[in-house]
C-alpha cells in the first residue's frame, strides 16, 4: 500500500440539508477510511467542498426570491457546522466558489481544448418562452425515455441512473412554472468522449480485480450499450464559472455561458488539493497525491455519481494529459493520476420508501444530532451501509442496534471493567502476575484483529470491518464470563486482578479498532484509560480571502494525534480516570416518536 492516500469525497450541492442517505453514501465512509489510513501512519489528504454552481442552487434561489450566492453561503455554513459535529476529518472542505477553483477549472478547459478534445457544436436546448431564457437541465423534468420514470431530470434519470440526452426527454415541463419548453438551437463546447472511449474502457478493465461489481457493471454496461458520445461542457447560465478569456470565447454570445457544473465539479478534487497546499505554504505539495506513481486515490460517492467519476473524470484527466500541468507552470509536466478506486455505495431508503426531501421523508442529520450522539449515528449508518445493494433505515432496528450492540456488547464491557478496577484497585490497572493460556489466547485474538479488521478496511469493506471489531468485543465478554472476576475477587484477588488486567489490555486495543467508526467515544475511553494525548487531531473553521470575497473552509489539524494501528500495551499501575457510560440506552418509546416525525410538515 502506498504511503500517500488521496480521499476524494462527493461534493454536496449547497441547496439542501444533508440527510442520513447522503452521509452513509459517501461522507461517512470517506472519514472512516481516512481515519484508518492516518492510524496506519500514511499521508492522507481528504478533500471536498460545497458544489455551489449546480442548478439546484439557482432553482432554490428562484424559489426563495434570493440569489444563488446567498443560498450557497447559507448551506455551506451549515455543512461546516454539521461535519464538525459528526467528526468528518476533511483536510480541506472548501467550495467551488473560490478564485482558485475557477482558475484550475479554466486551465482544465484550456488543456482539453489545446489537446484537441473539445469541439463546438450547436445543439437543441430547452427554452422557456414564458421566461425568455434557456433552461438548465435541472430546470426541466419529464419522462425518462429509457426506463419510463416520470420525474427524470433532463440530463440524468435518478431512477435508472443513466445519463440522458435532454432533447429526447418525453413530456418535458419547466420546474419553474410547469410550462412546456421548446427546443431551440444554441452553440456550446463539447468534450469528445467518443475519441476517449477506448482509453476509458482500458482504464476500467485494469481495475476489474478489485473494484466493486456494481461500479464496474454500471460503467462498462453504459459504454457497451450506448457508447460514449460528445457531451456539452458549457451552458447558458449567469451563475457559475465563466469560460477563460481569450481564444476560448468568440463573440458576445459566449459572455453569458458558463462551464457546466458536471464538468467543473470533479475538477474540484485537484483544485481543493492545490488550495490545501497554498494554505499550508507548500504550493507544490499537492503533487504528492496527484502525480506520485504509487499514490492511491479513492473516490467516495453515491451510485448516482458513478458515470461522472468512473467514466467522465478519467476521460478529462487523460484528455488533458501533460498540457494541464504545463498550464499550471510545471517545467516537467506530467499527467494527473487516474482514480485507483471508486467505492461507490448504493442508496439508503427510509422505512421502506425512498428518501424524499420535498415530502420530508428523511432523517435529517442536524435534527438527529439534536437528540442523539454522533457515534450512535455513525455506528448505525456503518452497520447498515449500502455497499453492495440498497439498504433501509428502520427506527426499530436503530433502537435494537444501539441497545443490543453499542450499549450491551461494547459500552457495558468498557464501563464495567473500568468501574471494577476503580473500585477494587484504587483506580489503577492491577498487577496481573503470570498470564494463563486463556489470557494469552484472548490477547492473541484481539491482536489478530488489527489484521482482520485492517484487511477489511483496506478493501473498503466497512460493514465487515465494524462487524469484526464487534465480534472481537464479544470474545472479551465471553472471556469475562469464563473468568468471572466479579466472583473470584472474593476468593482470589490475584485471579481477579489477572482477568481485569487482561480485559483492560483488550479494551485498550479495541478502542483503536473501533476508533475509525466511533471516534468520539474512542477518544473518551482513551482518556479514561489514563492517556493524556488524543488519538486524532482536531478540526477548525477558518476564513480565506480571494478575488471572489471571503470564503470559509473546514480544516483538519493532525497535531498532536498519537494514535497508531497497533495493539495496546497498557502497563500495570497506570492511573485510570473514573469511567462514565460511553453510550446511552434508549427507551422503546422513541421508535414511534421518530416515525411520527417522518413526513410531518417542517
Amino acid at each position: 500500500m502506498s504511503d500517500s492516500v488521496l480521499v476524494a469525497v462527493a461534493w454536496p450541492y449547497a441547496n439542501a440539508e444533508i440527510h442520513v442517505g447522503n452521509l452513509t453514501g459517501s461522507y461517512l465512509p470517506a472519514d472512516i477510511f481516512a481515519r484508518y489510513q492516518r492510524l496506519r501512519g500514511r499521508k492522507v489528504l481528504m478533500v471536498s467542498g460545497s458544489d455551489s454552481h449546480g442548478t439546484p442552487i439557482t432553482v432554490r434561489a428562484d424559489a426563495e426570491h434570493t440569489t444563488p450566492l446567498e443560498v450557497y453561503q447559507r448551506y455551506h455554513n451549515g455543512f461546516l457546522q454539521l461535519f464538525q459535529q459528526l467528526g468528518l476529518t476533511y483536510d480541506l472542505f472548501t467550495s467551488t466558489q473560490t478564485a482558485n477553483h475557477w482558475n484550475i477549472s479554466q486551465k482544465m478547459f484550456l488543456a482539453l481544448k489545446q489537446n484537441g478534445f473539445l469541439y463546438k457544436e450547436s445543439q437543441p436546448q430547452w427554452f422557456a418562452p414564458s421566461q425568455g431564457r434557456f433552461l438548465p437541465d435541472r430546470y426541466v423534468e419529464g419522462t425518462c425515455y429509457i426506463c419510463g420514470y416520470t420525474n427524470a431530470r433532463s440530463d440524468q434519470c435518478d431512477n435508472c441512473g443513466n445519463l440522458l440526452d435532454p432533447a429526447l426527454l418525453i413530456n418535458p415541463r419547466s420546474k419553474i412554472d410547469g410550462s412546456t419548453p421548446e427546443l431551440r438551437s444554441t452553440e456550446h463546447y463539447f468534450l469528445d468522449l467518443a475519441r476517449l472511449q477506448d482509453v476509458v474502457v482500458e482504464f476500467l478493465h485494469l481495475r476489474e480485480s478489485y473494484w466493486r461489481p456494481n461500479v464496474l457493471r454500471q460503467s462498462l454496461n453504459q459504454i457497451e450499450h450506448e457508447g460514449l458520445h460528445g457531451r456539452a461542457i458549457t451552458r447558458d447560465l449567469d451563475w457559475g464559472i465563466p469560460l477563460p478569456k481569450g481564444d476560448a470565447t468568440e463573440g458576445k454570445e459566449w459572455e453569458n455561458k458558463r462551464l457546466y457544473v458536471w464538468f467543473e465539479a470533479v475538477i474540484g478534487y485537484v483544485s481543493a488539493s492545490i488550495e490545501w497546499s497554498k494554505i499550508h505554504g507548500e504550493e507544490e505539495a499537492w503533487r504528492e497525491w496527484w502525480q506520485k506513481p504509487d499514490s492511491r486515490s479513492y473516490y467516495f460517492i453515491g451510485k448516482d455519481n458513478i458515470p461522472f467519476h468512473a467514466i467522465i473524470w478519467p476521460a478529462e484527466i487523460i484528455g488533458a494529459e501533460n498540457t494541464f500541468d504545463q498550464l499550471l507552470g510545471s517545467q516537467n509536466p506530467r499527467r494527473l493520476n487516474l482514480p485507483y478506486d471508486v467505492p461507490a455505495n448504493e442508496f439508503m431508503n427510509l422505512e421502506g420508501q425512498k428518501i424524499s426531501g420535498s415530502r420530508n421523508w428523511a432523517v435529517w442529520a442536524s435534527d438527529f444530532l439534536s437528540r442523539y450522539d454522533p457515534d450512535t449515528l455513525r455506528y448505525y449508518l456503518t452497520v447498515n451501509m449500502p455497499e453492495s445493494k440498497d439498504t433501509d433505515w428502520d427506527w426499530e432496528e436503530f433502537y435494537h442496534r444501539n441497545n443490543d450492540e453499542l450499549v450491551a456488547t461494547w459500552g457495558n464491557l468498557a464501563n464495567r471493567v473500568l468501574a471494577f478496577a476503580n473500585k477494587h484497585w484504587e483506580g489503577k490497572v492491577p498487577e496481573p502476575g503470570p498470564l494463563t493460556a486463556l489470557d494469552e489466547d484472548l490477547l492473541r485474538t484481539v491482536n489478530d484483529g488489527f489484521k482482520s479488521v485492517g484487511d477489511e478496511l483496506e478493501a473498503v469493506h466497512l460493514r465487515a470491518a465494524l462487524a469484526e471489531a464487534m465480534r472481537i468485543a464479544s470474545e472479551v465478554n465471553k472471556y469475562l464470563d469464563q473468568t468471572a472476576p466479579w466472583q473470584s475477587v472474593k476468593t482470589s484477588r490475584q485471579d481477579a486482578a489477572r482477568a481485569i488486567y487482561t480485559a483492560i489490555r483488550a479494551i485498550d486495543s479495541l478502542k483503536i479498532l473501533f476508533s475509525p467508526f466511533l471516534p468520539f467515544t474512542s477518544e473518551r475511553l482513551h482518556a479514561m484509560l489514563g492517556y493524556t494525548t488524543p488519538l486524532f487531531g482536531s478540526q477548525k473553521v477558518s476564513e480565506h480571502q480571494d478575488e471572489l470575497g471571503v470564503h470559509r473552509v473546514l480544516e483538519y489539524d493532525p497535531a498532536p494525534a498519537t494514535g497508531t494501528w497497533a495493539p495496546g500495551n497498557i502497563e500495570p499501575g497506570r492511573a485510570l480516570v473514573n469511567p462514565l457510560p460511553l453510550f446511552k440506552k434508549l427507551d422503546a418509546s422513541m421508535i414511534e416518536e421518530e416515525r411520527a416525525r417522518l413526513g410531518a410538515q417542517k
